[in-house]
């Protein structure tokens, strides 16, 4: 039979985690699975005003068409961030507003991968960007993580022997593991990078979500021929759905073709609200209230997994970001401890998604600790402990 549709939806599969997150909808469900910011720290009120005033002063213009770049004072209070934060002298015009960074994932698949070019993740790696990058049939080239970051010699290796476009990396509180690049690590994947003249595509979505540990620059104070990913979702709201790219002029010139075929501009309603939210408040306070709450909901779940978890499960500690990962003992499948845990009603991510090497990670998980409060981090910890006994971890 003849299908009408194209080659590459034959391999294109539907996100493990949305499909997960529809079963944990109930409310009986203690959920771990969503990488989901926390709703009582959305600005709401602050957002409101923002959003009346914009609209009370300048709707006809915030209601009509806008430039594909995005909101020029937008994107200036951007690039002056990263000068403060990073020390990077980045011009407004290297900015492109996006409709949150999973769309920028697909703007820079679309300007650099042909079916069948090399792309290299981390080990395991961000399932949206898998996902996304999918779409356009790359073949993926893993690297381990370790404790400080990736393993260097195999990242050089795998460069050596694979002739790669893209190096994807999140390196600060990655997701799923946790994991931040140490600066050592930084430097040193910044000089493989440039000896094989591989574009480093620069996740940053979780940077500003440090809770313990000091900060360290970016992989782009180290490598100039690296694309910076931001994002407002998780230090704002989600539901505003806006992000950036940071690019070189050559690369952003493509990047406008591809974003102008795709939707003309991001919601310019919601940069607008989330422009004038920026000028009327204090960011860093808002940050800081998040990082406290952060930082106390990954002290008490990490304390949960102490005292309940078996013998034999490890764990991160991360310093910042949402999430928290697990490894069984060997032999033990995630999958099945999640069939019993959502039984208990308790709900996690096995870890399996975030690898493109079939069968790989079937002894690991991921859990988000920002969504849950106290109680519910222990109820849930217990129950899944309860289940960790019964497979014989």
């Amino acid at each position: 039979m003849v299908t009408i549709f194209a080659d590459r939806m034959e391999n294109s599969k539907k996100s493990f985690i949305r499909e997960i997150l529809k079963v944990t909808q109930q409310p009986e469900i203690i959920s771990f699975a969503g990488g989901l910011p926390n709703p009582a720290l959305f600005p709401a009120e602050e957002l409101a005003a923002a959003a009346a005033k914009v609209m009370s002063e300048d709707a006809s213009n915030v209601l009509q068409y806008s430039t594909t770049e995005g909101y020029l004072p937008l994107r200036e209070f951007i690039a002056q961030r990263y000068l403060e934060k990073s020390g990077l002298k980045i011009d407004p015009s290297e900015i492109l507003i996006t409709n949150g960074s999973q769309q920028s994932l697909d703007l820079i698949g679309k300007v650099f991968l042909n079916k069948g070019d090399r792309v290299v993740i981390e080990s395991p790696g961000y399932l949206g960007a898998i996902q996304s990058f999918s779409i356009f049939e790359p073949e993926f080239r893993e690297v381990p993580l370790m404790d400080d970051g990736i393993d260097i010699d195999a990242l050089d290796n795998t460069l050596e022997e694979s002739d790669a476009k893209l190096f994807y990396t999140v390196p600060t509180f990655q997701n799923p593991s946790g994991v931040t690049y140490s600066q050592e690590k930084r430097e040193a994947t910044a000089r493989v990078l440039d000896k094989h003249g591989v574009v480093c595509v620069e996740d940053n979505a979780y940077g500003e979500l440090r809770f313990a540990g000091e900060d360290v620059p970016t992989i782009r104070n180290y490598l100039e021929n690296t694309i910076l990913m931001g994002s407002f979702s998780k230090i704002i709201a989600p539901g505003l759905r806006l992000g950036w790219i940071c690019a070189n002029k050559d690369i952003m010139e493509r990047l406008l073709v591809v974003k102008q075929a795709a939707d003309l501009h991001s919601n310019y309603l919601s940069q607008r609200i989330i422009c004038q939210y920026l000028m009327d408040n204090d960011i860093d306070s808002h940050i800081s209230r998040i990082k406290g709450a952060y930082g106390s909901r990954r002290d008490y779940m990490v304390n949960m997994m102490s005292r309940y978890f078996p013998e034999g499960i490890s764990y991160t500690k991360p310093e910042g970001g949402m999430f928290v990962w697990v490894t069984l003992p060997e032999g033990v499948s995630s999958m099945d401890l999640f069939d019993l845990a959502i039984k208990e009603n308790v709900a996690f991510v096995p870890g399996s998604p975030f690898y493109t090497i079939e069968g790989a990670g079937s002894n690991t998980l991921r859990l988000n600790y920002s969504n849950s409060d106290p109680d519910d981090i222990e109820e849930g910890i217990k129950r899944l402990a309860a289940c960790m006994e019964k497979l014989s971890c």
